[in-house]
């Protein structure tokens, strides 16, 4: 005769058996926010994510890329068009939405009233806790904070940009991302926003050939879309290019890409822990990615 604790531990076991696939097919929510106009590495940072089952994108904000001295004229827009181009190419439904046209302003009510700026506010109005992962200028997240600040506790903000030397602790702002809006990042840095950054100076293990990237996806339909825009793009003469985006994409789906460290940043930054993430393995990453592109059929 089996004891009553021998048979619910046969009950659970079977439960778990039967209905683990469900267990595992939740996701973590998050909202990404992207200027896919401005380079070519988000958009193999999307498709990374759309891939990820245990991922679920709530909301894909486009981000603007206007300070830059290459800029085209409605960088927020462009970025918004290839999104939802994307979506198009691998037949999925995410809501997108337009960000910000530009920086943050200068003076007086500093926020840019934006679609993604409220659906960030929204989100935390209804959760614990809202997950962003920033793949350019920081201005949606920083003027949905800075329209409502009691939501700064509630995000948790993954983010492409700056420069840390671990050695001396120094951390630089003189990149493109940073430099796209510096006050939004110098708001966020102050704020209670729980930041985990990957510097420049780490993504940029994720160079990559053409030839090697080209003879890796370039025969799938969805990779073959994502070798365009490199060839497409005002520098797509390029032999190589880092796909910074994607390692950030990676990392934070994979914790064993990388290797992360917690820092007290001086005075003028915040002064206040952030995750840095330290070491990238890019080569884990690229066959990841391979390896989830190849694999996809669209539906």
């Amino acid at each position: 005769m089996f004891s009553k604790s021998s048979l619910c531990a046969v009950f659970c076991f079977l439960f778990l058996i039967n209905y683990s696939p469900f267990i595992t097919a939740q996701s973590h929510e998050i909202i990404v926010d992207a200027d896919t106009g401005n380079e070519v590495d988000d958009l193999y940072a999307l498709v990374r994510l759309f891939l990820e089952p245990t991922v679920q994108v709530t909301a894909l904000n486009a981000a603007h890329w206007q300070t830059s001295h290459w800029a085209e004229e409605r960088s927020m827009e462009n970025s918004h068009r290839l999104n939802q181009q994307l979506l198009g190419e691998m037949r999925m439904e995410i809501r997108t939405l337009r960000g910000a046209p530009a920086r943050m302003y200068d003076w007086g009510d500093r926020a840019q009233h934006s679609a993604a700026a409220y659906e960030i506010i929204g989100q935390a109005a209804q959760k614990e806790e809202v997950t962003i992962l920033a793949l350019g200028a920081l201005t949606n997240v920083a003027s949905a904070v800075f329209i409502q600040p009691e939501i700064a506790k509630k995000l948790k903000v993954f983010w492409l940009g700056t420069s840390m030397d671990f050695e001396t602790r120094v951390l630089k702002r003189n990149d493109f991302n940073a430099l796209m809006d510096p006050f939004a990042l110098d708001y966020l840095l102050n704020s209670e926003v729980e930041l985990y950054i990957m510097p420049i100076n780490v993504a940029a293990a994720m160079e990559v050939e053409y030839t090697e990237l080209k003879d890796a996806i370039g025969k799938h339909p969805l990779g073959s879309h994502l070798i365009q825009r490199w060839d497409n793009h005002l520098d797509g003469s390029r032999k190589n290019r880092v796909l910074w985006d994607l390692g950030l994409v990676s990392a934070f789906i994979n914790a064993d890409f990388a290797e992360k460290e917690v820092i007290t940043t001086s005075r003028d930054s915040g002064n206040r822990p952030i995750t840095f993430y330290k070491r990238l393995d890019a080569g884990a990453v690229y066959q990841d990615f391979y390896k989830m592109l190849l694999a996809f059929e669209p539906k």
